[in-house]
């Protein structure tokens, strides 16, 4: 019920976006000057002179070509294999605090992207391991320009967790170590927006979604703002029982700050950072993006044994967003790799969570439709 009421979500932001856009797309230009003086319709007889809404949506894709081709096409398909990882640390508090690192194994996900002017919509299941009882979803929707991004996402794990590590006092936690635990589930829903200061000369679509060309190296400064809503469920009873049946008779209670059954973080956070497009060769681009967030967190739980505070804090906390890709296109055919990765931290006096999520992408594309203007 949850991913239709986001995919509901979803579609009502492409409407309002589509509706807001001009119906007729505006005509290539081969200088900034001169589009900037068509878009106003001082040059071109008959034309109606556009409100100043319509010549800021127009606007998002000004570029100084000698820097970023645009795009040549119309629309584009690809096909993605991604290799998605999530880990979570749960630490309490105190001189003798108890830790735990939750991780399942990385496998392959597969799927198709379409891709319509500003719109990249795409789809990818896990393959190897699609029954019903497991089954990881991953919904994203991207919408670039040169100017301002937005990415969207909707994941839900499944309940295929190892014990990667833990720490309880001085006890010798080795036999814990890799072992399945399927009492941990998590989800992720949120969108990250951002605004490109360079976005003439610098191009972000196309490291990550392909949808230019960056043709001379260039940076920019990056601003942005996020939302994400982070749950997690975690079955410590079940955590209890793997404990002793590993340990035995030097078996470890857990702390009061790790019993809790469903927490969810809620992140409101402002980020800032640094991106660079390196241009080694023709047609081929190395990027490299780094983001820190600040982060107000607020999140709500039930942690057994306490009902004065639990898990109800407010923080202020900073995280970090890197992206790194490498990139061939030759604007009909494009392909290539990148790695994503969030982190998340929220800290509090008597417990503290560290999430690390991101994904490895490989990808290969088309695209068709020639543009008018374009050969």
């Amino acid at each position: 019920m949850r991913l239709w009421r986001f995919l509901h979500a979803v579609v009502l932001l492409f409407c309002n976006l589509f509706f807001s856009l001009p119906l007729a797309a505006a005509p290539e230009s081969d200088s900034l000057s001169t589009s900037l003086s068509t878009f106003e319709g001082d040059t071109i007889p008959h034309r109606r002179k556009l409100t100043p809404l319509r010549r800021t949506v127009r606007g998002f894709d000004r570029l100084d070509t000698t820097f970023i081709e645009p795009q040549h096409y119309i629309f584009t398909v690809m096909l993605q294999a991604t290799h998605n990882y999530d880990i979570y640390t749960l630490r309490s508090a105190g001189h003798d605090a108890q830790s735990m690192t939750f991780a399942p194994d990385m496998r392959l996900r597969l799927g198709p992207y379409v891709g319509w002017k500003w719109i990249f919509l795409g789809y990818t299941f896990e393959l190897g391991n699609v029954s019903l009882h497991n089954l990881k979803q991953q919904f994203d929707l991207s919408i670039y320009s040169s100017q301002v991004g937005v990415d969207l996402f909707y994941r839900r794990t499944g309940n295929d967790y190892k014990l990667r590590n833990a720490r309880l006092g001085a006890a010798n936690t080795s036999t814990l170590e890799g072992q399945p635990f399927s009492g941990i589930k998590a989800g992720i829903t949120g969108f990250n927006a951002y605004y490109i200061f360079n976005h003439g000369r610098f191009s972000y679509p196309a490291a990550f979604s392909q949808s230019t060309q960056q043709k001379v190296s260039c940076g920019s400064w990056m601003a942005g703002l996020g939302y994400t809503r982070n749950s997690l469920e975690l079955d410590h009873e079940r955590l209890q029982q793997l404990i002793d049946s590993r340990m035995g008779a030097a078996s470890v209670p857990l702390d009061s700050g790790l019993m809790f059954r469903k927490v969810e973080y809620h992140d409101f956070s402002l980020s800032a950072g640094y991106a660079y497009n390196w241009v080694f060769r023709k047609n081929w681009l190395f990027a490299a993006s780094l983001q820190a967030a600040l982060a107000y967190k607020k999140s709500a739980g039930d942690v057994v044994g306490d009902n004065r505070d639990g898990f109800d804090f407010q923080n202020v906390n900073l995280d970090g967003i890197g992206r790194f890709g490498l990139v061939y296109n030759n604007m009909r055919w494009y392909a290539g790799a990148s790695v994503i990765v969030h982190t998340n931290n929220y800290h509090k006096s008597r417990f503290r969570t560290n999430n690390t999520f991101g994904s490895l992408n490989m990808y290969v594309g088309f695209n068709f439709r020639l543009k008018k203007g374009y050969r």
